[in-house]
C-alpha cells in the first residue's frame, strides 16, 4: 500500500455522492503525487446507494467522475463491509498477476434521506424474512447481542459507556472526525435509551464520508514512496444471517474465523499486534471484537476497557482515532477508512492521536450482524 487518505466524515451537506467520492480519490492519488494514469482497475465498495441517493451501477459513474474513464471498475457489496471486501479483491487481483496498481475506494452519503427513511435502507443488510420485516432493527439485534453479553459475562451498561467516552476522547484530537468533542461518563450513562441497554451514545451516527486507497505491487511499490505499508494478511468469512440459527449471541463466528485465516497468513497473533481498529457499530461490538480477534479471553474485554488498556496509550490501543462511534460510519466507506486508520498509525503519522508502538496493525470490518466479517493485518515497511 503506497497511499490512504479520507474525506472528513459527517453530514456533508452539499456535497453529493460522486464529489466525496472524487474527493477521497484524488488525496489517494494525485494529491499523494500517484498519477491517475498509473491506475490499472478500481474496487469499489457502496452498500445502498440505490436506497440513499437513487442511484445503481454506481462503479461506471464514480471512476468517471473521478477522471478515471475506461479502467475496469467493480462496486462491491456486503453491507458494511462493503470497503474491506473490495480491498481483499484488490489484494487478490495484484497476487494473481493480472494488475500492478489499483485504487480502492468506497463512499456513502446517507445523509440525503431522513434517519426513517436510512434505518429502512440500513435494514436492508439483516435477514428480512426473520428480522426486519418482524420489526427488529439493528439497535435491538445489537441490544439483543448486549443482553447476552450482560448476563453470560457481568457485562454493565458502564462498562458500555466507557466504550463511548473512549472514542469521543479520542475524535475529539481527529479533525476528520464527526464528533470532536469529548463525553463525560455521566453524558453517555445519561443519555436516552434506543433499544435497551442500548443508550444514544452506545450507537454510532448516519454519517457521510469516502476513502481511498492505492495499493501495486512489492516489485513497484518503491517506484511510488520509500515508505510503503505491508499487508500482511486477509481474512474473510461468512456466517447465518438470522440471529436465530446461531448457537450464542456473545461473539460472532464470522470474525474469529476471518481473524484466524489473516493471523495464519500473516504468520501473527494477537499479541502481536500493535494497534487495532475494529467495527464499533455499537459500543457492545468493540467489546465482542477484541475478544473475538483474541486479545481478551472472552468475558474480559471489559477489564482492559476499565484498567485502560485500550486506551491510546494502553497496551492494545483499539480505535485509536475515534472508531465508528465517534469518527462516522457512512457504511460502505467504513471499512477503506479503517485501512486509512491503519496506514497513518504505522507510518507515525496520525498526530495527536499517535499510538507509541505501531508496527503491525489490525482492521476488522464486518457487515450487518456480523454475516460477512473481513481482517485485514498490515506490517510497516521496515518492520
Amino acid at each position: 500500500m503506497v497511499s490512504a487518505a479520507q474525506t472528513k466524515f459527517g453530514r456533508l451537506k452539499g456535497l453529493t455522492l460522486r464529489e466525496i467520492f472524487g474527493e477521497a480519490v484524488d488525496k489517494a492519488t494525485i494529491h499523494s503525487d500517484i498519477p491517475k494514469e498509473d491506475i490499472q482497475a478500481a474496487f469499489i465498495g457502496t452498500f445502498i446507494p440505490e436506497m440513499l441517493v437513487h442511484q445503481g451501477h454506481t462503479a461506471p459513474l464514480l471512476i468517471d467522475f473521478a477522471g478515471m474513464r475506461g479502467i475496469p471498475a467493480t462496486r462491491h457489496e456486503a453491507a458494511c463491509a462493503s470497503g474491506a471486501t473490495a480491498l481483499r479483491s484488490a489484494i487478490m487481483a495484484i497476487e494473481s498477476g493480472l494488475y500492478d496498481t489499483v485504487l480502492v475506494a468506497a463512499a456513502e452519503k446517507m445523509s440525503s434521506v431522513s434517519t426513517n427513511k436510512a434505518t429502512e435502507a440500513l435494514a436492508a443488510a439483516a435477514d428480512d424474512k426473520f428480522e426486519s420485516s418482524m420489526g427488529l432493527t439493528f439497535p435491538g439485534v445489537f441490544g439483543i447481542a448486549a443482553v447476552s453479553h450482560m448476563e453470560e459475562y457481568g457485562t454493565t451498561e458502564e462498562d458500555m459507556a466507557r466504550i463511548a467516552v473512549k472514542a469521543h476522547k479520542n475524535a475529539s484530537t481527529n479533525p476528520l472526525a464527526q464528533f470532536q468533542k469529548p463525553i463525560s461518563l455521566e453524558k453517555a450513562m445519561d443519555s436516552r435509551y434506543i433499544a435497551w441497554p442500548l443508550k444514544l451514545f452506545d450507537c454510532s451516527p448516519i454519517s457521510d464520508g469516502g476513502a481511498a486507497l492505492v495499493l501495486t505491487s512489492n516489485e513497484k511499490a518503491k517506484e511510488y514512496t520509500d515508505t510503503p505499508v505491508k499487508i500482511a494478511g486477509t481474512g474473510q468469512a461468512s456466517a447465518s444471517m438470522n440471529l436465530c440459527d446461531r448457537a450464542h449471541l456473545t461473539s460472532f463466528d464470522a470474525s474469529i474465523a476471518a481473524g484466524k485465516t489473516a493471523y495464519e497468513m500473516a504468520d501473527l497473533g494477537p499479541e502481536d499486534i500493535d494497534v487495532a481498529v475494529v467495527h464499533d457499530c455499537f459500543t457492545i461490538a468493540e467489546i465482542i471484537a477484541s475478544e473475538d480477534l483474541g486479545f481478551f479471553e472472552p468475558g474480559h474485554a471489559v477489564d482492559a476497557i476499565r484498567d485502560g488498556e485500550t486506551e491510546l496509550d494502553g497496551s492494545k490501543p483499539i480505535n485509536p482515532m475515534g472508531g465508528l462511534k465517534a469518527v462516522g460510519h457512512p457504511v460502505g466507506a467504513t471499512g477503506v477508512k479503517q485501512i486509512v486508520v491503519i496506514y497513518k498509525e504505522l507510518l507515525g503519522e496520525a498526530g495527536k492521536n499517535q499510538v507509541p508502538n505501531h508496527d503491525i496493525g489490525i482492521a476488522h470490518n464486518f457487515g450487518g450482524t456480523g454475516a460477512s466479517s473481513v481482517v485485514t493485518i498490515m506490517r510497516r515497511y521496515d518492520a
